[in-house]
């Protein structure tokens, strides 16, 4: 079961450079992210989600694949393609994968304008190795799936000041 981590900035890009840094730590193989949302509120108030995984273009991709096999097999594999892709793309967008985006809206709103929240959740993680790259990075843990020691760690790590790396 993965766990719901998320973290409050008082800054729009914050977020952002914070979700970066953990898909950095995924190809190290360090995390193992399911999802990882950025949630930002504009100056006007307005909230916007940025997912990392678009479902609409990859339904899109897989569907044109598959329409055009389909299509060969029928020897008409334009058609195929088009239909394939076309209801690839219209099953990717209705698919809602990870965290609930009304979720997301919901609590985003809840805070100032200008700031971004960041939304994950993690498969698993060497979290004492995850804690030491994130260390410094500042935020406010908003909400968690975590035990409430883990909870601690984490906020301790985004607190604490970045070590000097050793050269």
């Amino acid at each position: 079961m993965s766990d719901l981590i998320v973290i409050g900035y008082d800054d729009k890009f914050k977020a952002e450079e914070m979700r970066t840094q953990l898909l950095k730590l995924q190809k190290e193989y360090l995390i193992d992210l399911e999802d990882a949302v950025v949630a930002v509120k504009d100056d006007s108030g307005k909230v916007k989600l940025h997912q990392t995984f678009n479902v609409t273009a990859a339904g899109a991709l897989s569907g044109g694949f598959w329409g055009t096999l389909i299509g060969l097999i029928f020897l008409n594999p334009l058609i195929g393609l088009a239909a394939g892709a076309g209801a690839g793309a219209l099953s990717g967008a209705l698919t809602d994968v990870g965290i609930n985006d009304d979720f997301m809206k919901d609590l985003a709103a809840t805070f100032k304008n200008g700031s971004s929240l960041l939304f994950v959740l993690v498969r698993k993680s060497t979290p004492d190795k995850v804690l030491a790259e994130i260390q410094g990075s500042g935020g406010k843990v908003i909400k968690t799936s975590l035990t409430h020691e883990q909870e601690q760690k984490l906020q301790a790590a985004l607190d604490a000041s970045k070590t000097p790396e050793a050269g």
